[in-house]
């Protein structure tokens, strides 16, 4: 699914009016009711709802779920925000509309007036502003907004939160922002959603389909999407009847030194997972026991330090290579690994340790090959990039690593980001908060490398990959709970998350 700029929506809303056709106040209806539905299955219609308007369109689509609302028997109290003389258009049909609306209650706010009181119960509909905001909220809408977030109401924005920016960093302290528990948005997610700088503001988001035209949204370049399960699913490859393991692929996993043999034993159980042929896990001595004991479907081999990585195997028979989890800084290992980069033929997978080692080694980086895959979290991206102001600039240095150096990065997150060469960036939609334990980067590793290994291309490695790793979280939550999840029960859910795919 695409996440377009807020130009591209305006125009896709300007191409839907022209070539449905439908008018505007119409398609605005239409877009209002969606949200009014959503709004009726969940709120007791004894609560007192109170509308927050603005001028424009947002503040249109709030009078239509008003008079929805008030039409189906609930408690409705609307402000219209008087902030400028002017209102637009369909802003004004929709008010006319709701004057005819018996048993409702309709007032102007202007600066200087005494705002409404909000109760604990009550449920505040925030259509002040919407997407087409140009500056920071100040002056009187912004005491409206502070006043709303003082208030203890469940609070509902209607497209995006009034005073938050869709394609760029928001400045909260230039200016208010809705701190909203739901944002009922569009057709089509918007860029904001994706980042943890702005999820006080947007809360759960829930996106529906106002019937925009497909022909233009189809057509339109955009540099961002949201990972689907139907994408995800799309990517698979089938097998056939007379498969055999060494059809998919020989897997080549680094991993452990001594002390952190679990992340080579997570990641190898997470590789045989992926539906590989045969995985080969390089272990110092002191692992050997841990592995074929834990992992007796890995193939071993043992390196001539006792404690760490310091020599590498035969790289040929590989047709994927990964390295990081567990592996220490050892001087040895920190050779071994720059040895690695120089001698491999095919793309390789950087993961923990290895990226460290990278980030104190960058000229190192250009000499890795090609279309080869980095597993960053936070830390890890700013050894390697830099630090970054914000999550949008965190975002534009992803997209410029990715393009200067020609690989894949998937920065590890509550909603992960995999960008790749062309700077186009995919954002996960699955993962919860239980998976932000020890081992669970190790799991995602293993099954990248897996997928790569069966010569996926790289981007649908980690796309697949990605998505699954975070259904099988999904997953293990239902079963275990978020605080109670390791990183092994996403090993396990493995299976049940292919199925679902």
């Amino acid at each position: 699914m695409k996440i377009l700029t807020i130009e591209k929506i305006h125009e896709a809303d300007a191409y839907t009016i022209a070539n449905e056709p439908i008018a505007s106040v119409d398609l605005m209806e239409r877009a209002a009711t969606t949200c009014y539905h959503w709004l009726r299955k969940r709120v007791d219609s004894q609560r007192r709802v109170l509308v927050f308007c603005g001028l424009g369109n947002n503040g249109g689509d709030g009078l239509v779920i008003a008079r929805l609302m008030a039409l189906n028997n609930f408690n409705v109290e609307i402000y219209i925000i008087r902030y400028a003389e002017k209102c637009s258009d369909d802003f004004q049909v929709n008010y006319d509309r709701l004057k005819n609306v018996g048993h409702v209650i309709l007032k102007d706010l202007r600066d200087g007036d005494v705002l409404p009181p909000i109760l604990p119960d009550d449920v505040v509909i925030d259509a002040i502003f919407g997407s087409g905001l140009g500056k920071p909220v100040r002056d009187f809408p912004a005491r409206v907004i502070r006043h709303i977030n003082e208030s203890k109401a469940l609070v509902v924005a209607i497209d995006i939160p009034s005073g938050l920016f869709s394609d760029e960093h928001t400045d909260v302290k230039a200016g208010a922002v809705i701190q909203a528990d739901f944002t009922l948005s569009f057709q089509l997610p918007k860029l904001a959603f994706m980042f943890s700088e702005n999820d006080s503001f947007v809360g759960n988001w829930k996106l529906f389909d106002i019937g925009l035209q497909k022909e233009f949204i189809d057509r339109v370049e955009a540099k961002n999407f949201l990972l689907t399960r139907k994408m995800a699913g799309s990517l698979l490859k089938p097998r056939t009847k007379f498969a055999h393991k060494g059809q998919f692929g020989h897997a080549l996993l680094i991993a452990g030194s001594y002390g952190k043999m679990g992340a080579s034993v997570l990641a190898s159980k997470a590789c045989l997972r992926s539906g590989v042929g045969l995985v080969h896990a390089h272990t110092p001595a002191k692992g050997y026991q841990v592995i074929q004991t834990l992992v007796p479907e890995a193939m071993v081999t043992i390196d001539p330090d006792e404690d760490c990585f310091s020599q590498l195997p035969d790289l040929a028979p590989f047709t994927a290579i990964g390295i990081g989890p567990g592996i220490g800084f050892h001087e040895k290992t920190k050779k071994a690994l720059k040895l690695l980069i120089q001698n491999s033929v095919v793309p390789l997978l950087f993961d923990a340790d290895a990226l460290t080692i990278l980030g104190e080694n960058k000229t190192w980086i250009p000499f890795v090959p090609k279309n080869s895959v980095f597993t960053p979290h936070l830390k890890e991206f700013e050894r390697l990039a830099g630090k970054a102001k914000d999550d949008f600039h965190r975002n534009q240095l992803q997209r410029q690593f990715c393009i200067k150096y020609g690989v894949y990065m998937v920065l590890k997150g509550a909603q992960t980001c995999i960008c790749g060469p062309d700077g186009i960036c995919w954002f996960n939609t699955t993962g919860n908060p239980g998976m932000a334990t020890g081992g669970s980067g190790d799991v995602l590793t293993g099954l990248i490398l897996g997928l790569l290994a069966q010569k996926y291309h790289p981007r649908d490695a980690c796309l697949i990959g990605v998505y699954l790793h975070g259904l099988a979280g999904d997953l293990a939550a239902k079963e275990q709970g978020v605080e109670s999840m390791i990183a092994g029960d996403i090993i396990k859910e493995l299976g049940k998350a292919f199925r679902k795919i």
